[in-house]
C-alpha cells in the first residue's frame, strides 16, 4: 500500500524519500525515520499532494525543524516538506513570500534592498511559515508586528487572513490553534532605510545571539515559553541550579539556561525527561507550570 501511494506522490513531481530519519531535518538531530518524506517543487504541487495524502495517510508539514523534537522510533506518517516554497516577490507597498523560505534568508533579502523591520529577527532560525505558526519574535519584536497577511490552505481552498484575523499572542497564532490551516504566503510591511543601516542594526543582533545562545550545539532554541511578563525561564532554571544539569546526552545550557543542548548524542527520552525533571525543579521552586515552546512529536 506504502509503495502505491509513493508511486503516485512521485508522479505529481515531487521528490520522496523512504524510511527518511528525522535527525537529518530537525535542528535537535534526534528523530528516527518516518515513512516517507516529501518535498513538493511548488505550492501547486504542494497543495495536490497534500489533498491526495490527507484521506489515506497522516500528514505532517515541516519547515526547517528548528522547533521539534520527533522520537527516536520509526513514525508512521508522512512528512511533507516546505523547504522548496521559497519565492520571495519585492512590491511597491510590500513582501511577498512562500511559507518555505528561510528566515534568515527574508531578513537579508530585506536589508539589501533597505527594508527595514526585521532586523531583531535576524538570526532566528527556522522558516516564515514556522516564524508565523508560533509567533516568534526576539529582542522586543515579534513578527507579527510586519504581517499584513497570510494565505493558508484550509484542506479544500486557499484562504487569505489579515492580521487582525490572526490571533497573534506570545508564541501563539491562529495556526496553532487551527492545526488544519496550513501556511502558504506571508505578504510583509514594507519600511524603506538605509541599507547600512540595516545592516549594522542586524551585524550587532547577530553578535549577541553568538555571545548569549549556545549555537555551537544542536538545540530547538528556547525550550519554555514565559509563563508571564515578569518570570524570566532561563534566569529561573539557572537559580534552580539546573545550569549544566544533564540527562544522557542532553544538557541544561551552561551559556543560556533556556535552551536544552544536544551535547553527546542525545535521545529523544533523554530530552522529555530533562523537561520534565525541569517542570518538577520549578514548580518546586516557584509554584509555576512551565508550557514547551518546542513541539513535541
Amino acid at each position: 500500500m506504502r509503495n502505491k501511494i509513493i508511486r503516485e506522490v512521485l508522479k505529481f513531481g515531487n521528490d520522496v524519500y523512504i524510511d527518511e530519519p528525522m535527525k537529518c531535518h530537525v535542528s535537535f538531530r534526534i528523530g528516527g525515520p518516518v515513512n516517507a518524506f516529501v518535498v513538493p517543487p511548488s505550492i501547486e504541487i504542494f497543495i495536490k499532494t497534500f489533498s491526495f495524502l490527507k484521506d489515506i495517510r497522516e500528514v505532517k508539514v515541516l519547515g526547517n525543524g528548528t522547533n521539534v523534537l520527533p522520537k527516536d522510533s520509526k513514525m508512521d506518517f508522512f512528512i511533507l516538506s516546505t523547504n522548496r516554497l521559497n519565492k520571495i516577490e519585492i512590491l511597491e507597498d510590500k513582501i511577498i513570500c512562500e511559507s518555505g523560505l528561510n528566515l534568515k534568508s527574508l531578513c537579508n533579502i530585506a536589508a539589501k534592498n533597505g527594508i527595514a523591520g526585521f532586523e531583531n529577527l535576524y538570526g532566528i532560525p527556522g522558516s516564515v511559515g514556522g516564524a508565523v505558526y508560533m509567533n516568534a519574535g526576539a529582542y522586543g519584536s515579534e513578527i507579527a508586528d510586519l504581517v499584513l497577511y497570510v494565505e493558508a490552505f484550509d484542506g479544500n481552498k486557499i484562504v487569505r487572513f489579515n492580521v487582525n484575523e490572526l490571533n497573534f499572542s506570545y508564541r501563539n497564532s491562529l495556526f496553532k490553534e487551527e492545526k488544519d490551516l496550513i501556511i502558504l504566503r506571508v505578504a510583509f510591511k514594507k519600511f524603506n532605510d538605509e541599507p547600512d543601516v540595516i545592516l549594522e542594526k542586524m551585524r550587532e543582533i547577530i553578535l549577541k545571539r553568538v555571545e548569549k545562545q549556545p549555537l555551537e550545539f544542536p538545540s530547538a532554541g528556547s525550550v519554555f515559553k514565559r509563563p508571564r511578563k515578569d518570570f524570566y525561564v532561563g534566569s529561573a532554571i539557572e537559580k534552580a541550579g539546573l545550569k549544566g544539569f544533564k540527562i544522557g546526552g542532553a544538557k541544561v545550557s551552561e551559556k543560556h539556561a533556556g535552551f536544552i543542548i544536544n551535547y553527546n548524542n542525545a535521545t529523544y527520552n533523554d530530552v522529555v525527561n530533562l523537561i520534565k525533571y525541569i517542570k518538577e525543579k520549578i514548580y518546586e521552586n516557584y509554584k509555576v507550570n512551565l508550557e514547551t515552546e518546542i513541539e513535541i512529536w
